[in-house]
């Protein structure tokens, strides 16, 4: 029998599409991703991105403080068991994520710990012919309705002192990160030439004393509006003709310096920053899809009409950052989660499924 609903993504949005799913009686069926070698390196574990991060201040609700004790009532206690020790300094990401699924499981949804590998969109489910999608197990589920939820991945350099240092200075999201007190009145490097690295260099530019854009060229590639902002703020240096080569720290403090090399055969410099901030691009979990989608030219899938979150096939929908390359945000992933999961339930509603 073909389930009602199934979630694709375990991250903010898989996770509120299938607490509305469940509420609204539609028994979602969750594929919250393989916990293998491969999902490891490329950051597409179970939980998602945010499960990557270390404090959250940012997500409404959860102010700064000891939340041990509430973890221990709220999350399952082997699930409890196998989390960090909690810091006593507000939610950190792992811990709002653990929390996200216990609410999604405690609704009804049901949970499997694999990933989709393949689709099949061509059904119609109205009609007595479901939807197909095959897991990593090579198992087969039949669906009368899909929410891909499958997030999106920020791009690293691929330096093994940036895996060494990620998250003790390392990080690919400054509206995410920046205020920490780590980086507070503090150097900082923003890595990229972009609109969005300029974006991240002048948020970052509030709270540090200065912000490096480091860029591998001898121009910007950002619009020149926001290249003439980047130019124009006084915190914010451009070093010009510049990869970084090696990120430098300690064990105690994380990320002290980075060793930059030029790109015209200039002399290597190094520069001490406490942060080090990756804006060259996220890629969207989008791949299992292959071309039973309509994706945007950056590969995210395309939501065809504006504020909803309906795709080009009527039945799948789309949440999270898997579709938005411009907010990418936990809590705006959780709202548009909710909202995948009402057009939904419209949606079954409306062809008597």
């Amino acid at each position: 029998m073909a389930e009602k609903v199934i979630v694709i993504g375990s991250g903010p949005a898989g996770w509120a599409a299938a607490i509305y799913a469940a509420r609204a009686a539609l028994e979602p069926l969750v594929f919250e991703g393989a916990i293998t070698f491969e999902n490891q390196m490329s950051g597409t574990l179970p939980l998602g991105q945010l499960a990557l991060t270390t404090e959250v201040e940012n997500y409404p609700g959860f102010p700064f403080g000891d939340l041990e004790a509430y973890l221990d009532s709220a999350v399952d206690a082997a699930q409890r068991k196998i989390m960090a020790p909690h810091a006593k300094e507000g939610v950190s990401g792992t811990e709002l994520m653990e929390l996200m699924r216990q609410q999604a499981k405690n609704s009804g949804a049901r949970i499997i710990t694999r990933d989709i590998v393949k689709v099949d969109f061509t059904g119609n489910p109205s009609q007595g012919q479901p939807f197909v999608l095959s897991d990593s197990d090579g198992q087969t589920h039949e669906a009368l309705s899909v929410i891909v939820a499958t997030g999106a991945r920020a791009n690293y350099l691929g330096m093994e002192s940036e895996e060494t240092y990620r998250n003790r200075g390392v990080s690919a999201c400054a509206v995410c990160d920046g205020a920490l007190p780590r980086f507070r009145n503090k150097h900082l490097a923003v890595i990229g030439g972009g609109d969005s690295a300029v974006e991240e260099a002048d948020y970052l530019s509030k709270f540090a004393s200065t912000v490096y854009i480091v860029h591998r060229r001898d121009e910007l590639r950002a619009s020149k509006v926001m290249a003439r902002r980047a130019m124009d703020n006084p915190k914010i240096e451009i070093l010009w003709n510049r990869v970084p080569h090696e990120i430098l720290g300690t064990e105690t403090d994380g990320v002290t310096a980075i060793r930059l090399k030029s790109t015209a055969d200039e002399a290597d410099i190094e520069k001490e920053v406490s942060g080090v901030f990756l804006a060259i691009g996220h890629t969207p979990n989008t791949v299992f899809l292959g071309d039973s989608l309509e994706l945007t030219a950056k590969k995210y899938v395309n939501w065809t009409r504006p504020g909803r979150t309906m795709t080009s096939v009527a039945g799948v929908f789309a949440a999270g950052d898997v579709a938005d390359d411009y907010y990418r945000q936990a809590v705006t992933a959780a709202g548009s989660g909710c909202m995948a999961a009402l057009d939904c339930e419209r949606w079954l509603g409306a062809k008597g499924l």
